[in-house]
């Protein structure tokens, strides 16, 4: 189906559009396939143009507060006051805060990439890496209230959608309630495989929960390797006050920053595998444009990874432990070739076009049970 042959006017609420990530990936495709308008808060436009979206209609509800958790919880008051309901037949949520718009904007869907890890899972972590007292105070009563509010919120979504079995059995746990399982949009058709280069590659949002630091120590401790790392992060987020790490990289770890979707493809066809390291990933949609170009992954034996990476077949899960991460390197180091045919064929399976011919078909269900 063509994308604006979709009957509905379709809107799609994304909490603000800065880093490069799955989840940016994720709505922007969506928009484009159905032939929607994405409603956000902050724009990068750079970022929007480096993944190649600048046909896909952005509205902007204006520019957030950029001091956490002022960031969060000034976004989540723009989408509670906004009111597009009379311009739009749909309406899909995507991130953590853009549901709050749910309760005036229906009928609806939620992709839920995660429910707010510092909300849940993560929640002692995050009070816990507060520096002062007083910051551990606030985080805990910010984080005591807004989970709250964002429990009451997911009430309004006439479905959740999520992105992997892992995500689903969060959402059972913190929100006690069922989700579909969609995965992912990946565009397989854009990777491609050139040879099997000199260095390994890892493509994150640098945040404290990607675990950089195991890789920077793993290729510490392997200096004959090389590893090049894309990725950056929004102003406002957790991340600026967690990488000081970065600045201790050694000499074979090359940080590379924000890249374009052409320059990422390329470094994906040149590299000899990919390195990630996400705790308890919700999916993760860069192992699978890995795979698509070819190459091997050695991921992390948790979350998501454990339903994209076939050990053996398409790579290699470890426990997140350096000396596992290092001699899983090794090994697939001595053969990267071997893994190839095995790795493209598994990217298939998570091909965009497989993911909005399932959205489609939850938003017709949706559809027809508003209408009864």
């Amino acid at each position: 189906m063509d994308a604006r042959s979709d009957p509905l006017k379709i809107a799609i609420f994304h909490d603000y559009i800065g880093s490069i990530g799955g989840g940016e990936k994720l709505i922007l495709t969506l928009a484009r396939g159905l032939g929607a308008d994405v409603i956000t808060t902050d724009v990068d436009k750079d970022s929007v143009e480096m993944m190649g979206f600048e046909d896909v209609k952005i509205i902007s509800l204006g520019e957030t507060i950029k001091t956490p958790p002022l960031k969060q919880i000034y976004a989540s008051l723009k989408f509670a006051m906004c009111d597009f309901s009379q311009e739009y037949d749909f309406f899909i949520f995507s991130g953590n805060w853009a549901h709050y718009a749910a309760r005036k904007h229906k009928p609806n869907m939620y992709y839920c990439h995660t429910p707010v890890r510092a909300f849940y899972d993560l929640k002692d972590q995050v009070i816990k890496s507060q520096e002062k007292l007083w910051q551990r105070v606030i985080a805990k009563v910010w984080i005591g209230i807004h989970s709250w509010f964002d429990r009451r919120s997911i009430k309004n979504a006439n479905l959740i959608v999520t992105n992997s079995q892992n995500t689903r059995n969060r959402i059972g746990k913190y929100y006690e309630t069922d989700a579909v399982v969609i995965y992912p949009p990946v565009q397989t058709k854009n990777y491609y495989f050139e040879k099997n280069g000199n260095y390994w590659l890892s493509v994150n949002r640098l945040y404290p929960e990607k675990r950089i630091w195991l890789q920077l120590e793993a290729f510490r401790n392997l200096p004959g390797e090389k590893l090049k790392i894309v990725g950056g992060y929004s102003k406002g987020d957790h991340a600026e006050k967690n990488i000081k790490f970065l600045a201790d990289a050694p000499s074979n770890v090359e940080l590379i920053g924000k890249v374009s979707e052409e320059e990422l493809c390329e470094l994906y066809a040149g590299c000899k595998g990919f390195i990630t390291t996400a705790q308890d990933e919700d999916f993760g949609m860069t192992p699978v444009e890995a795979m698509a170009s070819g190459k091997p992954v050695v991921a992390v034996n948790e979350g998501g990874y454990m339903e994209t990476v076939i050990p053996g077949e398409t790579g290699m899960l470890v426990k997140p432990e350096i000396a596992e991460i290092m001699e899983a390197l090794k090994k697939t180091s001595l053969d990267p070739e071997k893994y190839r045919t095995a790795c493209e064929a598994q990217s298939k399976k998570f091909d965009a076009s497989i993911f909005l011919d399932k959205i489609r078909s939850e938003i017709s269900n949706v559809m027809g049970g508003a209408k009864k």
